[in-house]
């Protein structure tokens, strides 16, 4: 891999220009990680957040790890995206919109669509009437794995999709339809990112709908039950998050109109059963945290909605966008570790 491909690379890159980005879902967990790449890439931020699944806590946090001199380059506005007026104020004299915000999670979708259709659908449609209105250059959105629903094929491939299996994965289906349309009909460049379970600092592990690796560190290090569902030989295509900050900016710079109203699958290429996932985190805490005893995990039913298996296909995304995964999970799970044992620690005190 050449410097040019690697994230440091492209921050060098990027520090050759100057532009104003807008990331919505700012204070989650893959909007402060956009967030604090920007700032250092020294571009000029502008953040809108609600705050209702974000923590401010990882802006101050993102601030943390930004030179002071930077912060002036920063703008953040508590702000909804299914209001209308908070999406064309903040889209106001920006280039570029990496559209974060969501709400995530199957189950949750599952016990209240309205609000998942509410924020996922009708938010996403707000941005991107704002961004026409205003002319901003590019947008780039989360859209998800989920929308290959019961498509049983492996790897998942960008022009095969199945039927979605919940609220949330037919959410983020008609935001790639409206993604297309919103490309065709008013010209807007917007390029669509299928995320594959991705994880790093600052993902939550609290909460009945947290993400699995964060909500299993903290159950192991607090000596909770880990729960694991199914047989534990569902698989997963895990994605460090500095591959999915690179996926952002390589998609928001890219040029091709071939990418226009498309979207793209964004991980790593490799599938991690839950029962391989769950060893390979008992063996890093071991080493980490001495004298550390942990249990067998308790296994229950499946749960609703969920697909079975999950493997990205990254070809496309890699020919079109440019996109060159980094790092493994094996190499993501030892750079977030120590992260997710000290912010176990500071919760507890």
């Amino acid at each position: 891999m050449s410097n040019k491909d690697t994230l440091e690379g492209l921050k060098n890159e990027l520090t050759q220009t100057s532009h104003k980005w807008l990331v919505t879902g700012a204070a989650g967990f893959i909007g402060s990680n956009l967030i604090e790449f920007l700032l250092n890439a020294h571009q000029s931020v502008v953040a809108l957040d609600n705050l209702s699944t974000g923590h401010e806590s990882n802006i101050e946090d993102v601030l943390k790890n930004v030179d002071q001199g930077l912060h002036k380059n920063f703008n953040f506005i508590k702000g909804d995206v299914t209001d209308i007026d908070h999406c064309m104020s903040a889209t106001e004299g920006i280039d570029f919109t990496l559209h974060q915000a969501a709400l995530g999670s199957v189950p949750r979708s599952i016990k209240d669509p309205m609000s998942t259709h509410k924020n996922n659908v009708d938010g996403t449609f707000n941005m991107f009437k704002a961004c026409v209105d205003n002319k901003v250059k590019r947008v780039v959105y989360a859209s998800s794995s989920s929308v290959y629903g019961d498509d049983p094929d492996l790897p998942k491939k960008e022009l095969k999709t199945g039927k979605p299996l919940s609220p949330y994965a037919a959410s983020k289906y008609i935001n790639e339809v409206y993604g297309e349309i919103f490309s065709k009909t008013y010209g807007l460049p917007v390029i669509g990112l299928r995320y594959f379970n991705v994880f790093g600092r600052r993902q939550d592990p609290e909460g009945a709908y947290a993400a699995v690796i964060p909500k299993w560190v903290d159950a192991l290090i607090t000596g909770d039950d880990v729960f694991i569902n199914g047989d534990g030989e569902t698989s997963r295509d895990f994605c460090y998050i500095d591959n999915t900050v690179q996926a952002n900016i390589r998609a928001a710079l890219c040029s091709n109109k071939m990418a226009y109203g498309k979207a793209f699958n964004v991980s790593y290429g490799q599938r991690t059963t839950l029962n391989e996932l769950y060893e390979s985190l008992k063996t890093l805490l071991r080493r980490e945290i001495e004298g550390l005893t942990v249990g067998e995990a308790k296994y229950r039913d499946f749960r609703p909605g969920d697909v079975l298996h999950s493997l990205a296909d990254t070809s496309l995304s890699r020919e079109v966008l440019g996109y060159v995964p980094e790092f493994s999970v094996p190499e993501g799970l030892e750079k977030t570790i120590n992260w997710y044992i000290e912010n176990t620690k500071k919760r507890a005190l």
